[in-house]
């Protein structure tokens, strides 16, 4: 499954990047393709592109912030959690998405 998501959090430091490394290694382990954006203080890193939304099975926020540029999405399939619970279960959030 290929996936795309964005993590971001309301201070955009450590949770953010925590999640998106949360991300990552659930996607390695479950055999899923991942690309992470993160939203933080340093601005959007890793910037997703049209290609990698458009080839995408499904879309991950996990903010507890605004998505900036969400609208990208559209017609896409569309989860939200939060930054937390990225962080925390990831491995259930990545599973639930593909079953």
């Amino acid at each position: 499954m290929k996936l795309v998501a964005v993590t971001a959090c309301p201070t955009g430091i450590a949770h953010t990047y925590m999640a998106a490394e949360s991300l990552e290694k659930a996607a390695k382990k479950l055999g899923h393709a991942i690309r992470v954006e993160t939203q933080g203080a340093m601005g959007i890193e890793n910037a997703l592109s049209d290609d990698d939304v458009e080839g995408a099975d499904a879309v991950l926020l996990a903010a507890g912030i605004p998505v900036r540029g969400r609208e990208r999405f559209e017609g896409k399939r569309v989860v939200e959690v939060s930054v937390q619970e990225a962080i925390r279960n990831a491995e259930k959030i990545l599973s639930g998405l593909a079953g």
